[in-house]
């Protein structure tokens, strides 16, 4: 249940940070740095990252943030195949 409540917290503040960070670039203040909404992907986050880049179309067009967004989801993917095909974690 605590993996659950995690899981949930870091993609509120992964989708909470990326509509922070439009709204801090409308104003054309300081921003939050990529590296740091990247570590919230990596993190897990890719889901309320994902889904906040669509809402607030922020981050859509800059390839070299998506290039890295998707590199992380990537790796996240080939984390989540070789641990079921280790039998690491099953369903």
């Amino acid at each position: 249940m605590i993996l659950l409540y995690s899981f949930l917290a870091i993609n509120l503040i992964a989708f909470v940070l990326i509509g922070y960070d439009k709204q801090l670039a409308i104003k054309n203040k300081n921003r939050i740095s990529e590296k740091t909404l990247l570590v919230w992907v990596a993190l897990g986050g890719t889901i309320g990252s994902s889904l906040a880049m669509s809402v607030f179309r922020h981050k859509t067009a800059k390839t070299s943030y998506l290039l890295k967004f998707f590199g992380i989801i990537f790796v996240q993917i080939l984390t989540i195949i070789a641990l079921f095909h280790f039998d690491l974690i099953s369903l």
